[in-house]
């Protein structure tokens, strides 16, 4: 018997709350970790945003593909799905914050770090990661006892509201947005950032050159990344080798990384050290806007402190009508933590580029 992780999102965990709660669901991509999963597993279940434990499931059945409506009545994503017995499953009040100091100093990848600093995020990365033993039955009986006693954590139900997404409807489906409160900007951003995004960038670029890609690098950027990236190979494009109007490949050459292999980009990093981190994804907007045949895995890299601020942005209702798609289905989000995790991959160089879907977080 092993444990696994089963993220909800306040509103998917309103949805299961209100089910029968003997299926759990994931999305596609999730399909090969579902593969490992056996009867008598258990799902450890964690809120995203609200950041609390939540409940225990116990899988009862091998993994299955069914598209029938789950958590939303139209278009539900999570298509690849478990039969499961609930063991516990608390209310929201009673759900045990993640940063509570027992929970804290004992699991595995939490007690080493700051509870204010979210560098221990990426084991929370996706669901159906594995989860340490120890860890998993810690929780287990942790949540077991809350179920007939324990402490209450007391919500705010106008803040909680706030985690919710709203529900609008393009022509082809239905998709989730949000409405994110303006934070001040007075747009100086500290040296020390603006260095740091810098080496992400050389970072990428050499990670994608170890894969065999070509590398395109946003001019005013250029210098500053070569002098963290020693370029000993002919990788480095000046200029793009793309068959697009004007206006798309003025477009394409403000994107601060590129992959290419031969003739077509593969992949399109944004990396952003400011605060809004609207620039970013409205450049990628911009690209798809031109271009919405264009098949490119786009990526938001930022650090993992502003995770929750990129999903919010990605999941504004302008972003969610791109005749392509919803953005917040397009592009994801990779942390600098996972960057600089990739880049210590044995092998890269006989790695595919979609390794990095192992690292990129979407917006849920």
């Amino acid at each position: 018997m092993a444990y696994y992780l089963n993220l909800f999102s306040p509103e998917t965990y309103e949805a299961f709350t209100a089910s029968n709660r003997t299926v759990s669901g994931f999305r596609l991509r999730q399909q090969q970790a579902a593969r490992k999963i056996r009867i008598g597993d258990k799902l450890i279940c964690y809120v995203t945003r609200l950041s609390r434990w939540i409940g225990v499931l116990e899988i009862t059945s091998t993994y299955y593909k069914e598209d029938s409506p789950l958590f939303y009545e139209k278009d539900d994503p999570f298509v690849v799905r478990f039969k499961v017995r609930p063991i516990v499953w608390l209310p929201k009040e009673k759900a045990i914050p993640i940063r509570t100091e027992r929970v804290w100093r004992t699991l595995s990848f939490t007690r080493e770090y700051d509870p204010d600093y979210p560098y221990w995020t990426g084991k929370l990365r996706t669901s159906l990661n594995q989860l340490d033993d120890e860890d998993g039955r810690f929780l287990e009986q942790l949540m077991v006892a809350q179920a007939t006693g324990g402490e209450v954590f007391p919500v705010d139900e106008r803040d909680y509201q706030k985690l919710l997404s709203h529900r609008v409807r393009r022509l082809d489906k239905t998709v989730s947005v949000s409405v994110p409160q303006d934070t001040p900007d007075d747009g100086v951003v500290p040296p020390v950032e603006v260095r740091e995004s810098i080496k992400i960038q050389a970072l990428l670029a050499s990670i994608g050159a170890k894969m065999g890609m070509r590398i395109w690098i946003l001019r005013n950027d250029r210098s500053s990344v070569l002098a963290e990236w020693p370029n000993d190979r002919d990788v480095l494009l000046d200029e793009l080798p793309l068959n697009y109007d004007e206006t798309t490949l003025r477009t394409i050459e403000q994107i601060d990384v590129l992959w290419l292999r031969r003739r077509s980009i593969v992949r399109a990093f944004e990396v952003e050290h400011t605060t809004s981190i609207y620039s970013g994804l409205l450049r990628m907007a911009d690209l798809l806007a031109l271009q919405p045949n264009m098949d490119i895995k786009l990526h938001i890299v930022a650090p993992a402190e502003r995770r929750e601020k990129v999903f919010q942005e990605i999941r504004r209702p302008v972003f969610s009508l791109l005749e392509k798609g919803p953005l917040s289905e397009l592009c994801t989000f990779l942390s600098y933590d996972s960057v600089r995790e990739l880049v210590k991959e044995r092998h890269l160089a006989h790695l595919s580029d979609e390794v990095l879907d192992e690292y990129a977080e979407e917006a849920e």
